[in-house]
């Protein structure tokens, strides 16, 4: 029998298993998973959830689950200035991509329409191995779509309170 993990844990809770989840995995509410032990388990959580690196899940035999980030592909972006940087950082939000910012970079999932646009801005490109933790959005929690279409459309950020309830405009 698969354990389901069906709801969120306090963030600081002590846990009895790891799983390393692409950000791919961690954007979908409902999907089995391999934790680091070897055993299945059932993900199950409200539609709209998204699952960040540091999240706790309870399993439904009371067992706490620690959610890492697994390292995968990913295209980092440095400019020459910091206002270089935040105008790539402009361009690649008005295309509603998840986006996660560091000290001096940003980090994107591959995507060739996006580094042809960021290149065209001056942006130094290269392939890293990572972590993938996306900005969450201006009201808390979010969950992404992903809608890539032939015109380089990435995925959409819809925002969520800390329950997991759509955020309304302006509350945050």
């Amino acid at each position: 029998m698969i354990a389901i993990a069906d709801r969120f844990e306090q963030e600081n809770a002590a846990f009895d298993e790891v799983i390393a989840l692409p950000f791919e995995q961690r954007e979908r509410s409902r999907f089995r998973a391999r934790l680091q032990s070897g055993e299945e388990i059932g993900i199950d959580l409200p539609v709209g959830s998204l699952i960040r690196h540091g999240d706790r899940l309870r399993l439904g035999d009371g067992r706490v689950v620690a959610i890492e980030a697994a390292a995968e592909t990913l295209i980092e972006v440095r400019a020459d200035d910091p206002q270089s940087l935040a105008r790539i950082a402009y361009h690649i939000g008005n295309r509603h991509v998840p986006l996660q910012i560091g000290d001096g970079w940003l980090r994107l999932l591959p995507d060739h329409v996006l580094q042809a646009m960021i290149e065209g801005l001056h942006g130094r490109v290269c392939t890293v191995r990572a972590g993938f933790q996306p900005e969450a959005g201006a009201y808390g929690r979010s969950h992404v779509h992903h809608q890539h279409d032939d015109h380089g459309h990435g995925g959409r950020i819809h925002a969520f309170d800390l329950q997991g309830r759509p955020a309304s405009p302006g509350s945050g």
